[in-house]
């Protein structure tokens, strides 16, 4: 499933990054076409990254594990200072009730603010 859904999405993203109107087409299509230098599966391009360590979400306290990382990603990478700035994120759904993306928000289980990977602890809104 994971694999159809790679090879679906990257052949309708880089589809959209040649025909609509994009100032960074040449940019990202040289970064995908590097990617290939170390793999020889693709011919062209290279969207999503080699591999994939689906897990099993059994409980909510690994759910909300992984919802935190995934929120934390943009911070990490030096995009944004708090979670629900980035709004390709469901954080700020969490942290505002509403964002560019319609989520479904998953239980909110006792948050350790103690915990320096919590995405909590960057979004006191303060606006």
């Amino acid at each position: 499933m994971i694999r159809d859904f790679k090879k679906f999405t990257s052949k309708n993203i880089l589809e959209a990054i040649k025909t609509e109107p994009e100032s960074r087409r040449e940019w990202m299509l040289d970064l995908f076409k590097k990617a290939i230098e170390n793999h020889n599966r693709n011919k062209n391009y290279q969207f999503w990254q080699y591999g994939n360590h689906a897990e099993e979400i059994y409980t909510l306290h690994f759910m909300w594990d992984k919802l935190n990382y995934i929120h934390l990603n943009p911070i990490r990478a030096g995009i944004v200072e708090k979670a629900q700035y980035y709004i390709y994120s469901s954080a700020s759904n969490y942290v505002t009730g509403k964002g560019l993306l319609r989520v479904e928000l998953a239980e909110n289980p006792i948050i350790d603010v103690t915990k320096k990977n919590e995405f909590w602890k960057y979004n006191n809104y303060d606006e």
